[in-house]
């Protein structure tokens, strides 16, 4: 009996070593997942940290110029003069903040129909372009400050007494650009017989001089600028809507916005803006306003 009670304690002594010797091993690999695992998640982290760094202000300067995408015929802020050089209000200004960033400015002609996704297609940079600011453009690019107000106006040729108010448009025939704000803007407008869309605000208002249409729908800075090149054959009619003006950016290049911004207020502060806006406007109508949507 003694020898058989000595062999069960001594195998009941071995198995409880092997037990322990489990449990070790079991807590070692337990330690080691969890150590294997905080260090996968840190190795995530670091890679999504790299995955997203804003290099947007470093590529423009490597690149040694910014790429603007613009509509080419929308005067007085970007259109092409007798020698088909690109000149206007945007022109300037983009020229001189470009300087200032220590980059040439490249201009990019565009669809404007399709402009906002060439930008976040990465076509050009930023969008630099008598833009107005709405709230259904700010869900698809981050916005300047806006550094002009502006209108949505009805412009009618001169000699008609007939449209003075959005009651007076119905049954007529409206034009205005396509893709552009004030095409949403002549949208909202009730009774039309035909809204007609151009590519060009410059076919717009052939079309108007011609009576091919009764009125269009424009931006009121691009409007009075048709009015003084053909003085006596346009007049607006009455205002639609109030728009602030600014410069888009893809919403991941925080450091371009930044940078560009910082510019324009030194460009305020010392008077360039005014110098700028008094040239093509005739007084200063420059601003640089936050707008909240």
């Amino acid at each position: 009996m003694k020898k058989i009670f000595s062999l069960v304690m001594v195998l009941f002594f071995i198995a409880a070593v092997v037990a322990g010797c489990g449990q070790k091993a079991a807590e070692s690999s337990g330690t080691n997942t969890s150590e294997q695992a905080a260090q996968n998640e840190q190795s995530q982290t670091d890679e999504s940290a790299n995955a997203t760094v804003d290099d947007s202000l470093e590529r423009v300067k490597k690149a040694g110029k910014i790429t603007i995408g613009i509509d080419d015929a929308f005067p007085p802020l970007e259109f092409r003069d007798e020698k088909n050089q690109l000149v206007g209000y945007d022109i300037d200004l983009a020229r001189e903040a470009a300087r200032r960033l220590g980059v040439e400015a490249e201009w990019i002609p565009t669809d404007w129909n399709g402009v906002i996704l060439a930008l976040n297609s990465k076509k050009f940079d930023i969008i630099w372009s008598g833009m107005s600011m709405t709230a259904e453009r700010a869900k698809q690019v981050d916005f300047s400050p806006a550094y002009l107000n502006e209108a949505q106006v009805v412009v009618v040729r001169a000699g008609d007494d007939s449209i003075k108010t959005q009651e007076d448009l119905k049954g007529k025939i409206v034009g205005t650009q396509l893709g552009s704000t004030s095409e949403e803007a002549a949208k909202k407008i009730e009774g039309l017989k035909e809204l007609k869309k151009y590519s060009k605000f410059t076919e717009a208002f052939l079309d108007l001089a011609n009576n091919r249409t009764q009125a269009i729908v424009v931006d009121e800075l691009v409007g009075r600028y048709y009015m003084t090149k053909r003085p006596n054959e346009f007049k607006v009619a009455f205002p639609l809507v109030k728009e602030p003006i600014g410069i888009a950016f893809r919403k991941e290049d925080k450091a371009l916005r930044k940078a560009l911004v910082k510019v324009l207020e030194e460009m305020k502060q010392d008077g360039t803006m005014a110098q700028i806006s008094k040239k093509w406007f005739g007084e200063d109508i420059s601003t640089l306003e936050d707008v909240k949507f």
